[in-house]
């Protein structure tokens, strides 16, 4: 602890901490265009375009600062789905999702036959193997111009020099200080000496994180994957009682999957399949939304069918969605004609009970192949990146690896641990969800792009547990029906409807009679304060537009 706090000292006085750039919800380029949840990952982001890099350099660039500055939401600890758009037009999907360890088994986080919630969102069986790295490394080799190396040191220097933190870490790490103190190597990295958690404009420093981004930058991805890392965190993870080794990380693999494709109003959308249920279940929606003239309608009739559609692909999600190289994940969920008999259910003068899941056409025979950031950038080529990244919950399993600064994830909690039994977000699974070793958990996740007439228009995606998939499918909806500017797209209140619990979280700003007339259609409200942080970008007439959240602190730049 005494060295910890001397380094602390050296740093301060050799090195003012890094101050990052005015929050700006708006940018705008010609050339190439960013949009994060936190300026200084956005200006890294430029500075990698100014050197010569793509939007796929932007991107890793993005990940591996936000993995310092917004530790508590994403970071090489954790996993990401990315989602990119090449200048020829192709779209790949790769799953850099954690994978649960070898000896992970289905009754994992049972004690007498019942689900202990806690042991998969906090501690040593909280974590899988994570992803985002791999991904990371993989898309700069096949896709970037630029190395690891000029991506990630540029951010170790953030992490040595320290940034002062916004109100959103302040109030995360308050919210988790509790569990932070049982692991007393992270409570030495996140917490003051008194145990208190530090406030907003305090000073951030992870002399250790910069530590552990200087050896992936001499090593590369081995340092983590066979090196040094792993060997840290399997040596941890045995004196506590956990089940990852270093031969888990040695097996990790990232995998390119199919994009999910569908259409809506003359556009394509591009999204990620299992195990995201994002892709899914947006274009599920989309595709039920379709049948109803959603621009003539009234804002609460508009509000009231969407609430439906919702309800009605969270029953699928809970009894179907899984990793697909497990579970058998029917393709007919984004089948138009199995959308039209769900939309026929609608009702739009009343809420409707959606009592269980639908069955898809072909559901045993045509199947899919066996708290977060969400960023975007794109640049001139036609070259668009949508990513969206994280660790679960506000500092994963709370667990930080002793001498790395690396902020494990709890990735085991999107797994359903007893089939029934709300995961940390409130959303129920079953078997196709079931903890299995090598397996991936399900996801919210939806980094989603738009094209129409063969160009890119926009990329969109969430943080925010299960509001992920709504928030996307709402910016969607309100850019190509409503025709609204993207800011506002983002901006305007949003709703969520996960089919269980059954009720409607939604933003009090709606105004008093639009939550009455709800009411009056027979849905239970619950009015919750501002939700969600989305990125978005767009390509209009003027080029490029980006959108950081609009109720957050991020920033979206241009040139």
């Amino acid at each position: 602890m005494r060295f910890l706090l001397f380094a602390f000292v050296v740093v301060q006085l050799s090195a003012a901490p890094v101050q990052p750039p005015q929050v700006q919800h708006r940018g705008t380029g010609g050339k190439w265009i960013a949009a994060t949840a936190h300026p200084l990952a956005t200006k890294a982001a430029m500075e990698v375009f100014a050197k010569g890099g793509n939007a796929v350099d932007a991107a890793v660039a993005i990940g591996l600062t936000m993995g310092v500055v917004d530790g508590h939401n994403s970071g090489i600890g954790g996993g990401c789905f990315m989602l990119i758009r090449l200048p020829d037009g192709k779209v790949v999907a790769l799953d850099g999702r954690e994978m649960a360890p070898a000896r992970a088994h289905r009754d994992m986080f049972l004690h007498d036959g019942k689900a202990v919630s806690q042991w998969s969102k906090t501690g040593p069986l909280a974590s899988g193997i994570p992803g985002s790295l791999a991904v990371y490394d993989h898309v700069l080799r096949r896709y970037g111009k630029l190395k690891l190396a000029d991506v990630i040191l540029p951010a170790a220097e953030i992490a040595e020099r320290g940034f002062p933190i916004d109100p959103v870490w302040a109030w995360k790490l308050k919210a988790v200080t509790q569990y932070v103190k049982k692991f007393p190597y992270s409570a030495a990295v996140l917490l003051k000496g008194d145990g208190s958690p530090l406030l907003a404009g305090d000073v951030m420093v992870q002399q250790d994180l910069a530590k552990t981004y200087r050896a992936i930058a001499r090593e590369g991805i081995r340092h983590f994957y066979h090196g040094d890392f792993a060997r840290k965190t399997a040596a941890w993870m045995t004196a506590n009682g956990g089940l990852i080794t270093a031969e888990d990380f040695a097996n990790y693999r990232f995998k390119e999957r199919e994009p999910i494709v569908t259409s809506y109003r003359g556009h394509t959308i591009y999204g990620f399949p299992p195990p995201s249920s994002g892709g899914a279940h947006v274009a599920q929606i989309l595709n039920m939304l379709e049948g109803f003239d959603i621009a003539k309608m009234s804002e609460v009739e508009r509000i009231h069918v969407i609430i439906e559609a919702m309800k009605l692909a969270f029953a699928d999600r809970a009894h179907w969605l899984g990793d697909a190289d497990f579970a058998d994940v029917p393709r007919g969920l984004v089948d138009r004609g199995y959308a039209r008999e769900l939309a026929g259910k609608i009702s739009k003068m009343k809420a409707t009970k959606v009592p269980s899941h639908g069955t898809p056409p072909r559901a045993a025979e045509d199947l899919f192949n066996k708290h977060t950031t969400h960023f975007t950038a794109a640049d001139e080529s036609g070259l668009w990146v949508a990513c969206t990244a994280t660790v679960n919950t506000s500092f994963g399993s709370k667990v930080l690896i002793p001498g790395t600064g690396v902020v494990m994830n709890n990735q085991m909690d999107d797994f359903s641990a007893q089939p029934g039994v709300p995961n940390a977000f409130g959303l129920l699974g079953a078997e196709a969800n079931a903890v299995a070793p090598g397996k991936r958990p399900l996801s919210s996740m939806s980094p989603t792009i738009v094209v129409k007439d063969g160009k890119p228009v926009m990329s969109v995606g969430a943080a925010g547990g299960p509001t992920i998939i709504t928030q996307s499918l709402l910016a969607i909806v309100r850019r190509i029906d409503l025709g609204l500017p993207l800011e506002e797209c983002l901006a305007r209140p949003r709703f969520h409807q996960q089919w269980s619990p059954d009720e409607v979280r939604i933003e009090k700003r709606f105004s008093g009679s639009v939550l009455d007339e709800l009411r009056q259609k027979g849905h239970k409200l619950s009015p919750r304060g501002d939700f969600g942080a989305s990125q978005a970008i767009a390509w209009t007439i003027k080029g490029f537009e980006g959108v950081s959240e609009p109720r957050g602190y991020g920033r979206a730049d241009g040139r």
